[in-house]
């Protein structure tokens, strides 16, 4: 049976919760929920917790105080590029499969040909994020948007109530973060998911997310993103080096 929270409309909540590393908190008083829908962003300086904060909203780090509930939520997950392209000699095709792998069989998955369906459904997950016919090329070979549109891809293989990602456009320009935010939104939209991710880009985040989540002081405020993140309170939440324009938030 779902969690009592899932069958209110909530599919993640933290209560009190406290996240931090060898037993020191980084983030207290965490209190939040995300709904269906739900486009959330998570905003912070530099060295705030934000990073922490979607570990332990993914369940990567357990909570030091309180706790997170997530009932039987299906999570997909886009990590930061930087953390696959070494380990991931793969096509296309077998980084997509990947995701599904929980669906064929879990762990001994790995070694079993996948059915006609997998394969199939990996070719939507990839013209969902605009990839098609490129289940062949080697995911190195690949630019740096391509690389976290078919992380993105991957993802989608577990049908995803909410698709959680690690700074989704970190290391590729301002036209492919645009690009892959938009189809972030658009995926939300077709397939009423929600969607919680920590970004950089302010200026985009403010034009797709409905809300955000600004990781200030050990603390979390939640509020609506283009207030937020209005041109005039960057400065003041953030500093100059860490605009829209220049360093990350």
């Amino acid at each position: 049976m779902k969690d009592a929270r899932a069958q209110a409309g909530v599919l993640l909540a933290a209560e009190g919760a406290a996240f931090g590393y060898a037993n020191k908190p980084v983030i207290s008083h965490v209190d939040l929920q995300v709904r269906p829908g739900d486009l959330l962003g998570i905003v912070g300086a530099n060295g705030s917790g934000k990073t922490t904060l979607f570990r332990g909203l993914l369940g990567l780090i357990p909570p030091l105080e309180g706790r997170v509930v997530r009932g039987d939520l299906s999570i997909g997950y886009v990590p930061q590029r930087e953390e696959l392209d070494a380990v991931y000699p793969l096509s296309v095709q077998e980084l997509v499969l990947m995701g599904g792998y929980g669906r064929i069989g879990g762990r001994r998955a790995w070694w079993r040909a996948p059915a006609r369906a997998e394969v199939e459904r990996a070719a939507e997950c990839l013209r969902d994020v605009g990839l098609e016919g490129s289940e062949r090329q080697l995911f190195a070979s690949l630019s740096g948007g391509q690389r976290q549109r078919v992380l993105l891809a991957r993802a989608l293989m577990t049908g995803p109530e909410l698709l959680m990602l690690d700074e989704p456009t970190a290391g590729v320009d301002r036209s492919a973060s645009r690009e892959i935010l938009q189809r972030i939104a658009q995926l939300r939209r077709e397939r009423d998911m929600a969607v919680l991710l920590v970004a950089h880009q302010l200026d985009q985040v403010r034009e797709l997310a409905d809300d955000v989540l600004l990781v200030r002081g050990g603390r979390v405020v939640r509020g609506a993103s283009r207030e937020l993140l209005a041109p005039e309170s960057i400065e003041r939440l953030f500093g100059p080096s860490d605009s829209p324009e220049g360093a990350q938030a």
